[in-house]
Protein backbone atom coordinates (compact mmCIF):
# COMPACT_ATOMS: atom_id res chain seq x y z
CA UNK A 1 0.00 0.00 0.00
CA UNK A 2 1.33 3.43 -1.08
CA UNK A 3 1.96 6.29 2.14
CA UNK A 4 0.40 9.10 1.38
CA UNK A 5 2.96 11.73 3.44
CA UNK A 6 3.79 14.46 2.16
CA UNK A 7 7.21 13.24 0.41
CA UNK A 8 7.98 16.22 -1.57
CA UNK A 9 10.40 18.25 -1.60
CA UNK A 10 10.37 22.30 -2.95
CA UNK A 11 11.18 22.81 -6.79
CA UNK A 12 14.43 24.65 -5.39
CA UNK A 13 15.70 21.62 -3.44
CA UNK A 14 14.85 19.43 -6.21
CA UNK A 15 17.04 21.94 -8.96
CA UNK A 16 19.73 21.82 -6.39
CA UNK A 17 19.66 17.82 -5.56
CA UNK A 18 19.37 17.04 -9.71
CA UNK A 19 21.71 19.76 -10.70
CA UNK A 20 24.52 19.05 -8.55
CA UNK A 21 24.45 15.33 -8.78
CA UNK A 22 24.63 15.80 -12.79
CA UNK A 23 27.52 17.95 -12.22
CA UNK A 24 29.01 15.86 -9.26
CA UNK A 25 28.82 12.37 -11.47
CA UNK A 26 30.23 13.98 -14.94
CA UNK A 27 33.17 15.57 -13.17
CA UNK A 28 33.91 12.20 -11.03
CA UNK A 29 33.64 10.23 -14.51
CA UNK A 30 36.05 13.07 -15.81
CA UNK A 31 38.12 12.63 -12.82
CA UNK A 32 38.46 8.75 -13.67
CA UNK A 33 39.29 9.13 -16.98
CA UNK A 34 42.09 12.01 -17.06
CA UNK A 35 43.83 10.35 -14.41
CA UNK A 36 43.84 6.05 -14.80
CA UNK A 37 44.04 6.95 -19.24
CA UNK A 38 45.78 10.13 -18.89
CA UNK A 39 48.41 8.99 -21.82
CA UNK A 40 45.42 8.04 -24.48
CA UNK A 41 42.35 10.63 -22.94
CA UNK A 42 43.94 13.46 -21.66
CA UNK A 43 47.50 14.57 -23.31
CA UNK A 44 46.80 18.00 -23.22
CA UNK A 45 44.72 17.69 -20.15
CA UNK A 46 41.61 18.77 -21.32
CA UNK A 47 39.64 16.40 -19.24
CA UNK A 48 41.61 18.01 -16.09
CA UNK A 49 40.28 21.72 -17.10
CA UNK A 50 36.52 20.49 -17.31
CA UNK A 51 36.70 18.19 -14.44
CA UNK A 52 38.30 21.05 -12.44
CA UNK A 53 36.14 23.88 -14.28
CA UNK A 54 32.85 21.34 -13.37
CA UNK A 55 33.88 20.03 -9.84
CA UNK A 56 34.40 23.92 -8.11
CA UNK A 57 30.91 24.78 -8.95
CA UNK A 58 30.14 22.46 -6.34
CA UNK A 59 31.75 24.65 -4.22
CA UNK A 60 29.81 27.28 -4.64
CA UNK A 61 26.52 25.00 -5.14
CA UNK A 62 26.62 23.37 -1.62
CA UNK A 63 26.33 26.95 0.23
CA UNK A 64 23.44 27.73 -1.93
CA UNK A 65 22.04 23.94 -0.98
CA UNK A 66 23.10 24.08 2.62
CA UNK A 67 21.69 27.73 3.18
CA UNK A 68 18.26 26.51 1.54
CA UNK A 69 18.21 23.46 3.43
CA UNK A 70 18.72 25.43 6.79
CA UNK A 71 15.60 27.36 5.43
CA UNK A 72 13.38 24.49 4.31
CA UNK A 73 13.93 21.21 5.96
CA UNK A 74 13.22 18.27 3.56
CA UNK A 75 9.89 16.89 4.63
CA UNK A 76 9.34 14.23 7.35
CA UNK A 77 10.27 10.66 6.37
CA UNK A 78 7.64 7.81 6.34
CA UNK A 79 6.19 6.40 9.58
CA UNK A 80 6.70 2.86 8.18
CA UNK A 81 10.34 3.48 8.76
CA UNK A 82 12.26 2.39 11.55
CA UNK A 83 14.14 4.76 13.75
CA UNK A 84 17.16 3.63 13.36
CA UNK A 85 16.36 3.07 9.39
CA UNK A 86 15.69 6.77 10.00
CA UNK A 87 18.85 7.47 11.93
CA UNK A 88 20.52 5.90 8.97
CA UNK A 89 18.86 8.50 6.40
CA UNK A 90 20.45 10.89 8.38
CA UNK A 91 23.40 10.08 8.57
CA UNK A 92 24.24 8.80 5.25
CA UNK A 93 23.00 12.81 4.10
CA UNK A 94 25.86 14.12 6.44
CA UNK A 95 28.06 12.05 4.92
CA UNK A 96 27.04 12.82 1.31
CA UNK A 97 27.36 16.41 2.21
CA UNK A 98 30.53 15.99 4.49
CA UNK A 99 32.30 14.20 2.26
CA UNK A 100 31.17 14.17 -1.56
CA UNK A 101 30.16 17.93 -1.68
CA UNK A 102 32.70 19.93 0.71
CA UNK A 103 35.63 16.93 1.41
CA UNK A 104 36.34 15.75 -1.95
CA UNK A 105 36.04 19.35 -4.04
CA UNK A 106 38.16 20.77 -1.28
CA UNK A 107 40.99 17.94 -1.30
CA UNK A 108 41.03 18.45 -5.12
CA UNK A 109 41.63 21.97 -4.46
CA UNK A 110 44.52 21.13 -1.85
CA UNK A 111 45.76 18.88 -4.62
CA UNK A 112 45.77 22.05 -7.32
CA UNK A 113 47.21 24.31 -4.90
CA UNK A 114 49.87 21.84 -3.78
CA UNK A 115 50.71 20.95 -7.56
CA UNK A 116 50.68 24.93 -8.53
CA UNK A 117 47.91 24.28 -10.78
CA UNK A 118 45.14 26.78 -11.02
CA UNK A 119 41.17 25.92 -11.16
CA UNK A 120 39.42 27.73 -13.39
CA UNK A 121 35.21 27.67 -12.04
CA UNK A 122 33.30 27.14 -14.60
CA UNK A 123 35.48 28.77 -16.97
CA UNK A 124 35.11 32.04 -15.59
CA UNK A 125 37.13 32.98 -12.56
CA UNK A 126 40.51 31.43 -10.81
CA UNK A 127 40.32 29.96 -7.39
CA UNK A 128 42.72 31.17 -5.35
CA UNK A 129 44.85 28.40 -4.41
CA UNK A 130 45.05 26.88 -0.39
CA UNK A 131 48.17 26.55 0.50
CA UNK A 132 51.91 27.43 -1.82
CA UNK A 133 52.93 25.10 -3.90
CA UNK A 134 54.37 22.22 -2.50
CA UNK A 135 56.18 19.28 -4.31
CA UNK A 136 56.78 17.45 -1.40
CA UNK A 137 52.95 16.79 -0.66
CA UNK A 138 51.78 16.40 -4.30
CA UNK A 139 51.39 12.63 -3.63
CA UNK A 140 49.73 12.81 -0.44
CA UNK A 141 47.41 15.43 -1.70
CA UNK A 142 46.86 13.24 -5.14
CA UNK A 143 46.39 10.04 -2.79
CA UNK A 144 43.53 11.97 -0.51
CA UNK A 145 41.66 13.34 -2.99
CA UNK A 146 41.73 10.02 -5.09
CA UNK A 147 40.68 7.63 -1.71
CA UNK A 148 38.12 10.66 -0.97
CA UNK A 149 36.74 10.19 -4.48
CA UNK A 150 36.61 6.05 -4.52
CA UNK A 151 34.75 6.28 -1.25
CA UNK A 152 32.25 9.09 -2.20
CA UNK A 153 31.46 6.63 -5.46
CA UNK A 154 30.70 4.29 -2.67
CA UNK A 155 28.46 6.75 -1.19
CA UNK A 156 26.34 7.89 -3.60
CA UNK A 157 26.29 4.28 -4.98
CA UNK A 158 24.85 3.96 -1.73
CA UNK A 159 22.43 6.39 -1.84
CA UNK A 160 21.13 5.17 -5.19
CA UNK A 161 20.52 1.44 -4.10
CA UNK A 162 18.67 3.07 -0.92
CA UNK A 163 16.36 5.29 -3.37
CA UNK A 164 15.87 2.48 -5.27
CA UNK A 165 14.90 0.06 -2.29
CA UNK A 166 12.42 2.79 -1.21
CA UNK A 167 10.95 2.92 -4.52
CA UNK A 168 10.52 -0.83 -5.79
CA UNK A 169 10.62 -2.74 -2.40
CA UNK A 170 9.26 0.05 0.52
CA UNK A 171 6.85 1.14 -2.01
CA UNK A 172 7.17 4.91 -0.18
CA UNK A 173 7.07 8.02 -1.71
CA UNK A 174 10.36 8.91 -0.85
CA UNK A 175 12.54 8.96 -4.67
CA UNK A 176 8.76 10.70 -5.89
CA UNK A 177 9.45 13.72 -3.97
CA UNK A 178 12.43 14.37 -4.90
CA UNK A 179 11.97 13.89 -8.73
CA UNK A 180 11.03 16.46 -10.99
CA UNK A 181 7.26 16.93 -11.01
CA UNK A 182 5.22 16.25 -14.03
CA UNK A 183 3.52 19.61 -15.44
CA UNK A 184 -0.21 19.42 -15.61
CA UNK A 185 -1.61 20.34 -19.14
CA UNK A 186 -4.27 22.88 -19.20
CA UNK A 187 -7.05 21.86 -21.35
Amino acid sequence: MLEKENTGYTRIAKWLHWSMAFIWMVSWGLGILATHWRDTLNPQHELTFLHKALASTLLLLIVARVTWRLKNPPPALPESMSALAKRGAMIGHILLYAIALIALPLSGWYWSSVADKPILVAGLFLLPPLVDPAPDLYDLAKYIHTWTSWFCGALIGGHLLVALKHHFVDKDNILAGMLPSKKRRVK
